[in-house]
């Protein structure tokens, strides 16, 4: 029997804290930039307008504290992400079934293939190819087999996809 992956209920609505090496690595690069590169050279722009007297009519003085305040409140935000996120690396339990990590060859009925990897959250963000673990794509995917079919519920209707290809990076 094929199980229906659709609208999560409001026991299982919360975000899976996993993320994959690589992930966490993104994550922590990202922060590093943020927080030596970025926010000195942004401080350094805020004083130096801020040194040209009134700030009432001061575009640059106004935009940089608006880019230092972002800049902030995502310093704060990756700092308690590293902290709360739970990393996930390969096992050989994994191989031949798809679970978190896996990049995953899926097909339609149409034949059209699509290549994606089942990562956490924080990873998906500006890849086209990565799916979230608590995505319903995912969901329907999760622990089948290559050559098994998982049934998807989208806003168009029921998706059947077939399994090609199982990959893990180890």
């Amino acid at each position: 029997m094929l199980k229906l992956a659709g609208p999560k209920n409001s026991i299982t609505d919360m975000k899976t804290m996993w993320i994959t090496p690589e992930g966490l690595e993104k994550l922590k690069e990202e922060l590093d930039h943020l927080w030596k590169v970025e926010r000195p050279e942004t401080t350094q722009k805020v004083a130096w307008a801020a040194s040209l007297g009134d700030r009432s009519e001061n575009a640059d003085y106004h935009y940089n504290k608006k880019r230092l305040r972002e800049i902030d409140k995502r310093v704060h935000y990756l700092r308690k992400c590293v902290d709360d996120l739970k990393v996930i690396s390969y096992a050989p339990f994994q191989e031949g079934k798809v679970m978190f990590g896996a990049w995953v060859e899926i097909e339609n009925a149409k034949g059209h293939k699509i290549r994606l990897r089942v990562v956490g959250g924080e990873e998906i963000i500006q890849r086209r190819d990565y799916i979230s673990i608590d995505s319903p794509m995912a969901q329907a995917l999760l622990k089948k087999e290559v050559g098994e079919e998982a049934i998807v519920q989208t806003p168009n209707g029921l998706m059947t996809w077939k399994i090609r290809n199982i990959e893990y990076k180890k």
